[in-house]
């Protein structure tokens, strides 16, 4: 080592190591505590709960039947249609029977969409729910499959059929969208179907009486049991 200048103070120009000891290893300073893993927060309890609420909400809707079907609305239509069987029967001619018949049905339409309306109000029912999609997806297609053959009879002049279409494609659909509603919508819409069998194998001259049956009689009795069972 050459060192610059005298006295106390001296420069170090140039340090060179001498010795070297191989055998000499400088251990690395641990930490005796082992590092901890970075914990992620938990999500907050309220996102949690909403989460779970909605999920239970989903089950029970997918679950549930739509529980909106009037009776009252049910029995209501049964009244106006018995009216309507007795106008019909006094109609001289087929097209005044044929309108009469066409006006029950856009006006039971109307009653019945309000009556399921003023239901699920009171309930606090969604119209919109799974069950509820599911009843009219059900109930729609027969309807306007007997739509489209009451215009294909009339063309065709095969119109003794239209009371057994009718009552046959009715019952159809309120069989398909009951499945999704109470046990006894279902049932009413068995009992249609069977009045429309016989309607199509019975002579022309019991359509009047077998239409006021079914739209008139079935809708007052089913009416007034879901009435009475299931709260309005």
């Amino acid at each position: 080592m050459r060192v610059l200048g005298r006295g106390r103070d001296q420069l170090c120009a140039k340090k060179c190591l001498t010795t070297t000891n191989a055998r000499r290893k400088v251990n690395p300073v641990t930490n005796p505590q082992p590092a901890r893993p970075r914990l992620v927060p938990p999500p907050a309890l309220h996102l949690t709960a909403i989460d779970n609420l909605r999920f239970i909400r989903e089950t029970m809707e997918g679950a549930a039947y739509f529980t909106a079907v009037s009776g009252l609305g049910e029995m209501a239509v049964g009244a106006t249609a018995l009216g309507a069987a007795y106008l019909a029967a006094r109609q001289a001619s087929f097209p005044g029977w044929l309108a009469t018949w066409l006006g029950e049905a856009l006006l039971a339409f109307l009653i019945t969409v309000g009556a399921v309306v003023w239901k699920a109000r009171r309930a606090e029912v969604s119209l919109f729910s799974a069950p509820g999609r599911r009843f009219v997806l059900g109930l729609l297609p027969p309807l306007f499959a007997g739509a489209l053959l009451t215009a294909v009879l009339l063309v065709s002049g095969m119109v003794a059929l239209l009371p057994g279409v009718w009552l046959l494609l009715y019952g159809t659909g309120v069989v398909t969208g009951g499945a999704f509603s109470v046990r006894t919508v279902p049932v009413m819409g068995l009992g249609f179907m069977a009045l429309g069998a016989v309607a199509l194998v019975a002579p022309p001259s019991w359509g009047g009486a077998l239409m006021a049956a079914g739209f008139g009689g079935l809708h007052l009795i089913f009416g007034a049991f879901i009435a009475w069972r299931h709260g309005g």
